[in-house]
């Protein structure tokens, strides 16, 4: 089980919570590789201006006082804050430094340009389970110059649920919705500040039905009418495209709401047949930043929804452009920070031993250190995991040692250059020749074991 932070907010993990985190970016790379995503790295720097430009959430951004006042003694002088849009913070997500990244690179990508990003985040929020100030995430999206098919929204889900397949998680569900369908619906009831709305239904599972109708009403000027079919249509939620269906019986015109239809009912015809069980149409997502546009995904784990979103993202239009130049995107996001903790406090998944190492070469005295560099040199040239130890303590000591690192197995040399290797687990002991020497595939490499 994780160890509680001694700082709030920023999670430190014990070596063998590392492995099974390890285990799990591994695991997300091989698969984002798989299907040809290509890997980046932006820094962890952005002006307060670029990280606002689309979403108000400047209480979550971390200023850098310091790094800023040198920024101000080499320029013009003058100290800034986070209302100066020229202030420097650390980057809350990887999508808006993204964004920046591939304005600034565009003459050296090829599009569609397909990258995933594994990388710390900041964010001011305030510390609880699944929430860190201090976190990682993983990444993938697809951007387009000028335009990005709406394939690549189905190709997409469809990574991403074969990425959390792969991990020692519980079950999970995608659900997904489309903006322009609930753009679209509000627009068709009269409620023409759609943003707002999207807004206050994003608040339906923290708040309720009565309190979100309320907000609605209240501050948005809705009739109870109106309140009431924005509220039918967030109830809305199937695991096939009977969701249309559902939608149209509402009796709501609007092209943007068909066009919005038709793009939702693709993903998840596509999703019924390829990660079937894994996706649902849920018209109660809505995403609360402004630059999502069309497809909009959350991700809960079944029987964990109280941890929230551990993937989300959708599809954004504009949230790139340079000049007349526009580079759409879609893309999705792991909270793998928020997956870890649940998955070492629930024991989910758990390392097979806390050290890489499988061998430890012991001492027979102090003279035998450069002949045990020798055996190590040899295991490691094999792929074998090998410590040597430090002291000629006796061997019972040794072993100890091996044990409370959780090394399998200890290698002996004796005066006469003859090699044995001892399972301190079983106790058995065998002649062995480290040329030729190998542990048991289980034992070869750390193993993550799930239950």
């Amino acid at each position: 089980m994780a160890r509680t932070a001694s700082l709030s907010g920023f999670p430190e993990w014990l070596p063998q919570e590392r492995l099974v985190e390890l285990h799990v970016l591994d695991t997300l790379r091989k698969t984002f590789e798989l299907h040809g995503f290509s890997s980046i790295e932006t820094r962890a720097v952005e002006t307060v201006g670029q990280l606002l430009r689309k979403g108000e959430i400047d209480k979550e951004v971390y200023g850098l006082s310091r790094l800023q006042e040198d920024e101000d003694a080499a320029g013009e002088g003058g100290k800034s804050d986070k209302a100066d849009p020229h202030a420097l913070a650390l980057h809350f997500d990887l999508t808006v430094p993204f964004a920046r990244y591939v304005v600034e690179n565009a003459g050296y990508l090829a599009f569609p340009f397909r990258r995933y990003q594994i990388q710390k985040v900041w964010r001011g929020e305030r510390p609880q389970e699944g929430r860190a100030r201090e976190f990682t995430q993983a990444d993938i999206d697809v951007v387009g110059d000028g335009e990005l098919p709406f394939r690549y929204d189905v190709e997409i889900a469809l990574v991403i649920a074969e990425a959390l397949g792969a991990l020692p998680i519980p079950d999970f569900r995608l659900r997904i919705n489309n903006r322009k369908l609930a753009e679209g619906f509000y627009r068709g009831i009269g409620l023409m500040d759609t943003a707002d709305v999207l807004r206050s239904i994003d608040k339906l599972e923290k708040i309720g039905e009565a309190k979100v109708a309320e907000l609605l009403r209240n501050e948005l000027g809705a009739t109870d009418e109106q309140a009431a079919l924005a509220l039918k249509l967030a109830g809305i939620r199937t695991e096939d495209t009977s969701f249309v269906g559902q939608v149209r019986a509402l009796g709501v015109s609007d092209e943007l709401l068909e066009e919005g239809l038709s793009e939702l009912e693709q993903v998840i015809e596509a999703a019924v047949q390829r990660a079937p069980g894994k996706v649902v149409a849920d018209l109660s997502i809505a995403r609360g930043l402004d630059y999502y546009t069309g497809t909009v995904v959350e991700t809960v784990l079944v029987g964990h929804e109280q941890l929230g979103s551990i993937c989300s993202g959708g599809r954004y239009d504009a949230l790139a452009s340079k000049g007349n130049r526009k580079f759409p995107g879609v893309g999705l996001s792991i909270g793998v920070t928020r997956l870890v903790s649940r998955i070492l406090s629930q024991d989910f998944a758990t390392a097979s031993r806390s050290v890489p190492t499988a061998v430890l070469v012991a001492l027979n005295n102090d003279d035998s250190w450069s002949a045990a560099q020798d055996v190590a040199a040899q295991l490691r040239g094999r792929g074998i995991a090998t410590e040597v130890a430090a002291k000629a303590e006796k061997f019972g000591k040794q072993i100890k040692f091996a044990d409370r690192r959780g090394i399998p197995f200890v290698w002996f040399t004796d005066d006469d250059g003859k090699h044995q290797v001892k399972d301190i687990r079983t106790g058995e002991q065998v002649d062995a020749d480290p040329a030729s020497w190998e542990p048991s595939p289980e034992d070869l490499h750390v193993r993550i074991t799930t239950r």
